[in-house]
């Protein structure tokens, strides 16, 4: 039996995810955020025509199993890309292109009626980007280095699970399977610690990879609320909060809905630990629907930025649906 599949990583800056002196640079439009990538890739050649993202890490990958299960022969494939970066003042633009490390792939690892395959890819834009590191020099000038290590498991049965296995601190990424939908993201896009990169020493062709939170991709619905929420005729207020900072507690009246911008929250009901959420998850809608008061306590994993807007931003009968889902989901109810 020949199983053949993918995993393409896409990576982006989402919007108000740059902070310090740098931040000034996409306020005054020189550089960009980018949109969130679509939930299904129908046309990637044009998707990175369009800027639709600054990197894709793709990895195919095909097996031959036996009848018993028994691996007979397998193969990998794929690699960067990486688009050029483009620096605008006023109607003047210069566009640099970007610099490429090697792609790391080693042998393919073997299991009983599966194998797995891992990739490494990225580099560093061509744009100078001044920023203080912890030792000597103290200043570099050039931009740090991104990358994503995806991996993706085939089985005799026919199961193919992609994963993402590490990443860089910055920017965002996200993780779409063989069907090209989008599957996985990494919870925390983290520019502090991403500007701080000192060396290439401290990544992937150095001596080190950088575990990555995983999360799974929020719902359609979810994503659709998000839009209106960030989009709408009133912009939400944004908020951050520190590890171990409560958003919401149990109990407590409340009427607003909450967008996780990035990282982790977990929630909990009469004490007890129920699911972590990650970026795209709308949150609050219960308290809305039913009386007025918190039906759980969220509190933050990781370091959080979330937007707070009024429930008037999205219909009842949106809400009404977004509550049922999250009734239905294993892990998520009660969240609100």
């Amino acid at each position: 039996m020949r199983i053949e599949s993918r995993t393409t990583s896409l990576s982006w800056i989402p919007s108000e995810a740059v902070k310090g002196v740098a931040r000034g640079a996409f306020t005054a439009g020189v550089s960009h955020y980018d949109d969130p990538p679509p939930d299904v890739i129908k046309d990637f050649d044009g998707l990175r025509a369009a800027d639709g993202f600054r990197f894709a890490n793709q990895l195919t990958g095909w097996a031959e199993f036996g009848d018993d299960g028994a691996l007979l022969d397998c193969g990998a494939g794929g690699g960067l890309l990486m688009g050029s970066t483009t620096v605008r003042l006023g109607p003047l633009g210069a566009t640099f292109a970007a610099v490429v490390m090697p792609e790391l792939r080693g042998e393919p690892e073997r299991g009983d009626g599966w194998v797995r395959f891992t990739q490494t890819v990225g580099g560093r834009t061509g744009v100078p980007l001044p920023r203080r590191i912890p030792g000597r020099p103290l200043i570099r000038l050039q931009a740090p280095f991104v990358w994503s290590t995806l991996t993706l498991t085939l089985h005799a049965d026919g199961r193919a699970v992609p994963m993402l296995a590490g990443a860089s601190p910055f920017p965002r990424h996200w993780v779409y399977d063989g069907e090209d939908r989008l599957c996985l993201k990494a919870g925390v896009a983290d520019w502090q610690a991403w500007s701080g990169q000192d060396s290439w020493r401290h990544t992937p062709w150095g001596d080190e990879d950088s575990p990555v939170l995983v999360t799974a991709a929020e719902t359609a619905l979810e994503r659709e609320l998000s839009t209106l929420i960030m989009r709408g005729g009133r912009r939400p207020a944004v908020r951050e909060l520190a590890a171990g900072e409560v958003l919401i507690r149990q109990g407590d009246p409340g009427r607003s809905l909450f967008l996780l911008l990035d990282g982790l929250v977990a929630v909990e009901v009469d004490g007890s630990g129920l699911a972590e959420l990650g970026p795209g998850a709308v949150v609050g809608e219960r308290a809305v629907l039913e009386g007025g008061l918190r039906t759980s306590t969220l509190t933050a994993v990781t370091p959080v930025r979330v937007a707070e807007a009024a429930a008037e931003t999205v219909d009842t009968a949106a809400l009404r649906a977004l509550a049922a889902g999250h009734r239905r989901e294993e892990g998520r109810a009660e969240c609100g």
